[in-house]
């Protein structure tokens, strides 16, 4: 293998995997990664190994691109360890970036999280007492199991991050746009972008790339699934009461979303200038809300999907609203 290769490593922690499938759908373009890089770790492609990780010298990696967020133990023990062999770390990914779905975990204490999946679960029998250990003693053996976290933690919350990738998964064309710009920086062919930058989205929200038409006058009396109204394809989905959330959401997807009659949920993460989705989301509800009175108010916002849940769909691990938990 030539010594100039890049060294680099991708990673998941708590993910779908969605997001390894995305570099993968870059095509011929993976191909490109092959002659440019040697891949040391990738779980889903490559039979890489943690000791080999351990035993690298620290900064030998060009880069890691982790995706997933921090659910449990051992996802934190990679974090810190690729970290620590990495020159530069990418977060990619919604879950990764902001902690993702298994962040609206962060919404229930862990307890009732694990009477949920293994107490009382409906695939169970009834009364089932077993649940998962970190240590457990069986037939002479020590068995280990990763410690459960209290919460998820975005991965910064964790680690240092150098870049961010947006999305849920990134788009190919996105993941192909963000990959050949780092390693186009780790080669001396272009200047790296400034540390802390979303690579390969754009510094706008959604709604400015969305072409159905807005009307600044437009109000609503209720709120619908997609399923419930007959959509006019050229109108805004907000001000036909469609809650969407374009506008505290940063563009880079293709507005893939809206183009196909479905609203956005936010898994880019907070448009340029927004602190919190579900913040901004609500203001933009407030604003398009066609009453002034308390009681009819009260009766518009009950035909709202579950807020917090669509607002921060993607984002709870970032947001300053969460509820607290203790390690």
């Amino acid at each position: 293998m030539p010594d100039d290769k890049l060294q680099i490593a991708i990673y998941w922690g708590a993910a779908c995997g969605g997001c390894d499938v995305s570099i993968l759908d870059t095509d011929a373009f993976i191909l490109d990664i092959d002659k440019a890089a040697d891949i040391l770790l990738w779980p889903i492609a490559t039979d890489g190994k943690y000791k080999d990780i351990e035993a690298l010298a620290d900064g030998h990696l060009d880069v890691t691109i982790m995706s997933g967020a921090v659910r449990n133990s051992e996802n934190e023990h990679m974090a810190h360890l690729l970290r620590q062999k990495s020159k530069l770390f990418v977060a990619y990914g919604s879950c990764a970036y902001m902690g993702g779905i298994p962040a609206l975990a962060n919404l229930a204490p862990r307890e009732e999280i694990i009477a949920r999946a293994y107490l009382n679960n409906a695939s169970l029998e009834p009364g089932n007492t077993t649940v998962p250990r970190p240590r457990t003693s069986l037939n002479g053996y020590d068995l280990e199991l990763p410690e459960f976290y209290p919460r998820v933690y975005k991965l910064d919350q964790v680690v240092d991050v150098d870049y961010y990738v947006p999305g849920c998964p990134p788009q190919p064309g996105q993941a192909q746009a963000a990959i050949t710009a780092l390693v186009m920086a780790l080669t001396g062919q272009a200047e790296a972008p400034p540390k802390g930058s979303v690579v390969g989205a754009y510094e706008r929200a959604l709604c400015d790339d969305c072409t159905r038409t807005k009307s600044e006058e437009k109000k609503v009396k209720r709120f619908y699934r997609p399923w419930q109204i007959m959509q006019d394809p050229a109108v805004c989905l907000m001000e036909q009461g469609i809650l969407c959330a374009g506008s505290a959401t940063r563009s880079g997807c293709g507005v893939r979303c809206p183009n196909s009659g479905i609203p956005c949920r936010g898994c880019y993460g907070p448009a340029p200038g927004v602190v919190d989705q579900g913040a901004k989301l609500l203001s933009a509800v407030a604003s398009i809300i066609d009453s002034k009175e308390p009681d009819e108010i009260d009766k518009i916002l009950l035909t709202l999907p579950d807020f917090t849940s669509f607002a921060n769909r993607y984002s709870v691990a970032a947001s300053p609203l969460q509820r607290s938990h203790r390690r």
